[in-house]
């Protein structure tokens, strides 16, 4: 599956698309599936960015909306230093959401994964109002290496289905 395709996939799970829900977690236990179920009560319309905005995904809704960029990997930490472009996206990323009061996801699928596939991130944001703040909270930070660099390992985050029930309870 391509970057793209991953993307897509997010972006029907948050629209609240239950055949691609259902697909995706066949690999899921019970708790898991309820978790991504819980996307059809709370559905977002998710527009995926143009080009080198450095957000792949804005996903809104009356009550609360995201920027989210997507990474994949087989690997179980990805390094956002390996390439100039991805430390350059996350300073990005960082500039956009201070500005917009808006609160930036990293969604991290890590390639040949059972059960639930993602990970979610945040990145430190000043300024965002109540229900950001505690969204921003509930989100793993993106972690730093020595070199001040930043690194998503992928058993950090918080899982994808973890996050729907939360705001599930929160937005329902």
């Amino acid at each position: 599956m391509t970057q793209g395709n991953y993307e897509r996939e997010l972006k029907e799970v948050l629209s609240g698309n239950e055949d691609v829900i259902k697909s995706l977690t066949k690999t899921c236990n019970e708790e898991e599936k309820e978790g991504y179920y819980m996307a059809k009560d709370i559905p977002f319309v998710v527009v995926r960015g143009a080009g080198s905005l450095g957000i792949d995904l804005v996903a809104a809704r009356g009550d609360v909306s995201f920027l989210i960029e997507v990474k994949s990997s087989n690997d179980d930490v990805l390094y956002l230093s390996n390439q100039k472009r991805l430390t350059e996206q996350a300073e990005d990323m960082i500039e956009i959401s201070t500005k917009t009061k808006l609160l930036p996801i990293y969604a991290y699928r890590l390639k040949g994964q059972r059960g639930d596939k993602w990970r979610l991130f945040t990145l430190d944001i000043e300024g965002l109002s109540k229900k950001y703040r505690l969204l921003n909270k509930k989100l793993p930070k993106a972690k730093t290496t020595v070199h001040d660099n930043y690194k998503l390992p992928w058993e950090h985050g918080i899982p994808l289905n973890e996050f729907l029930s939360y705001l599930g309870r929160l937005l329902g």
